[in-house]
């Protein structure tokens, strides 16, 4: 039941980014898709590896591709599709406690928790690199 709730909370956290960020009304369902299915790859490849570091860099890895295939089929830049599919990759709860650590003064849990955060944000920039990367590459040939 808790992953189902995870997921169904991607897709309207996607959803509600996808709103914000303009996405027209016929794009919206793929777009909150995306990001339910980058979550759902980000926890199986969790459940497998037990890595955090590889599960994000693979789910942001799809969340790109996935963007990309979607945007070539409705013919609309991918760029409307990759940032709601990211969002629910964004480590939002280790950055809150990193901070909260050290407003309460325990830097080495704040420190902990930075670096949970950095390497989150770390694994997410060089997914979204690798697949564009990999994308130009392809297109160059």
């Amino acid at each position: 039941m808790s992953i189902l709730i995870q997921l169904l909370t991607a897709f309207l956290g996607s959803l509600g980014f996808a709103l914000l960020f303009g996405v027209r009304p016929k794009h919206l369902l793929l777009a909150a898709l995306g990001g339910m299915l980058a979550w759902g790859v980000y926890l199986a490849m969790e459940h497998w590896l037990g890595m955090p570091f590889l599960s994000c860099l693979t789910a942001s890895v799809f969340a790109v591709v996935y963007a990309e295939i979607m945007a070539r089929v409705r013919k609309i830049p991918a760029l409307l599709l990759t940032v709601p599919a990211i969002i629910p990759l964004v480590p939002g709860r280790t950055l809150y406690y990193a901070m909260s650590e050290v407003v309460r003064g325990d830097l080495a849990q704040a420190r902990a928790y930075g670096t949970e955060t950095l390497l989150a944000a770390l694994a997410i920039a060089g997914g979204i690199s690798f697949a564009i990367a990999f994308r130009e590459l392809r297109t160059t040939r």
